[in-house]
């Protein structure tokens, strides 16, 4: 089984290519720096021996002797590279030595063959220096003639250790080189790390990004103040903002979903409840009506009873179906419900009224409690037909002595209205159900007195449709106590 290669890592693989590169850039420009040195320190050697060979043949042209210019230049340079010079100063007629200095060189016009092709090698200076230096090869070797020919002066300058010391860089320039390679390096090394840190937490936000689920948030702040770093935020954020709308997207249909169950469930209930609420009026009907036709015989007044319950059933059947429609038509359309300014305290004066009037409230009382300024944002028809629900109710079903009507509260949108009464109230447990439609705290009793179990849910739509709340409990001192909220309208000049 082979073993898996093992990749460099990217800071590696970024730093060894860059270092190479700027270890090539400087030492290819030192190198040329050291060259350049040599060469001009080699010229200037060479200019100081053409000078001094050029001074002796001037000084036999102009008749002198230079013998006190020798003697100079062997005492100024014994300690110097030149103190192996060697200068010989011949007589070309009587091949004569007339001067030197070191070693006398042979009396020749021609340079030796030992002098000729010998220069400096860039790579190999010291060693070559040092083996030309052990065969007494020449670095320089010069003859002149002064005009008339009669003296040739010959100067020259073997290969020598000193020589090829001279000749060699400065240490200084080492360390120079040294340091600037070693700054060089830790700047690229630097330079590449925090690169290659920025692509390396890229890396792991990505390895995270690519197992973390689809609505997970992901968080980094690593990321550095550069440009690759505000590709990265960039990056995280539009991976938040995908993760937020998938998790959104997922909300939202699971609300649909809900929602859509939620329908289904209600429509279910409705259906079954509307059949059930139509069944008892439309079996006594049936029922009525089969035992008329099926006693021609019966007498007049017994047949006049039944045809008076058969309509009092059709007139609950058509009141349930009206209230139907009411519910219907203020939960489908309640926002495009017209609106006007209503003064409250005289719709309730005339609902009151006509309560009173009618008889409805048999031994019970109906009081209020409202300014007269009291402006509502409401439509009358709606209104009228929820107090008339609410006073219904309480009739029915309170057993009590009282109902009233009172203003609790306000505030600078909103008026808070109390509708309560002084009865026996209900269980809690009924109390949420209570704008259930067709829901009956007690079924038998509610149906005797002829509701239809929808009074309630119209007054809830009635007060929503119009923008207000409304709210359900028992009175501390007995009763039930409906809270509820209507729109504040401008008051009226």
């Amino acid at each position: 089984m082979g073993l898996k290669k093992r990749r460099l890592n990217y800071h590696w693989r970024l730093f060894i290519p860059i270092v190479l590169i700027l270890w090539i850039i400087i030492a290819t420009m030192m190198a040329f720096q050291f060259r350049r040195e040599r060469t001009a320190r080699a010229e200037e050697i060479k200019a100081q021996l053409m000078f001094i060979n050029s001074r002796i043949i001037d000084s036999y042209e102009d008749g002198l002797i230079p013998e006190s210019f020798l003697d100079f230049i062997g005492n100024y340079y014994d300690d110097d590279v030149f103190h192996e010079i060697m200068v010989s100063v011949y007589d070309i007629d009587g091949d004569s030595l007339l001067l030197g200095v070191g070693q006398p060189l042979p009396n020749s016009d021609s340079v030796p063959n030992s002098a000729r092709g010998v220069g400096i090698d860039a790579a190999h200076l010291d060693a070559t220096l040092r083996e030309a230096a052990a065969e007494s090869e020449m670095f320089y070797y010069s003859v002149d003639t002064t005009k008339d020919g009669k003296v040739r002066s010959i100067i020259a300058m073997p290969y020598s250790v000193s020589l090829a010391d001279t000749l060699a860089a400065d240490p200084e320039m080492w360390i120079v080189t040294i340091i600037l390679t070693l700054i060089a390096t830790f700047i690229a090394y630097w330079a590449t790390r925090y690169l290659s840190r920025n692509i390396r937490l890229l890396r792991d936000f990505t390895n995270h990004a690519a197992t973390a689920s689809a609505e997970e948030f992901l968080y980094e702040t690593r990321f550095p103040a550069d440009e690759l770093g505000d590709i990265s935020r960039q990056i995280v954020n539009i991976y938040n903002k995908r993760a937020q709308a998938v998790k959104d997207l997922e909300y939202e249909h699971r609300m649909a979903m809900k929602a859509t169950k939620e329908k289904s469930r209600i429509k279910r209930q409705l259906t079954n409840n509307i059949n059930h609420e139509l069944k008892t009026p439309i079996g006594i009907i049936k029922g009525y009506v089969d035992t008329i036709l099926e006693n021609p015989d019966m007498s007049d007044e017994q047949r006049n009873t039944f045809l008076k319950k058969v309509s009092a059933n059709v007139d609950r059947l058509c009141s349930m179906l009206n209230d139907m429609s009411t519910i219907t038509r203020l939960e489908e359309n309640g926002e495009n419900i017209p609106t006007e300014t209503i003064d409250f305290h005289e719709l309730l004066f005339t609902v009151a009224d006509e309560v009173r009037e009618s008889g409805m409230l048999k031994d019970m009382t109906f009081t209020y409690d409202l300014p007269f300024d009291c402006y509502v944002k409401g439509n009358i028809s709606l209104l009228n037909g929820m107090l008339l629900n609410l006073t219904k109710n309480a009739i029915n079903y309170s057993k009590g002595t009282e109902i009233g009507l009172k203003l609790v509260a306000e505030n600078q949108n909103f008026y808070t209205f109390s509708f309560f009464d002084n009865g026996v109230g209900v269980e809690d447990k009924h109390l949420p159900f209570l704008f259930d439609r067709f829901y009956r705290v007690d079924s038998g009793r509610s149906r005797k007195v002829g509701g239809t179990g929808l009074g309630l849910p119209i007054v809830k739509s009635t007060v929503l449709s119009l923008g207000g709340t409304i709210s359900v409990q028992n009175r501390p001192e007995g009763g039930l106590e409906f809270m509820f909220t209507l729109p504040k309208a401008p008051k009226e000049s």
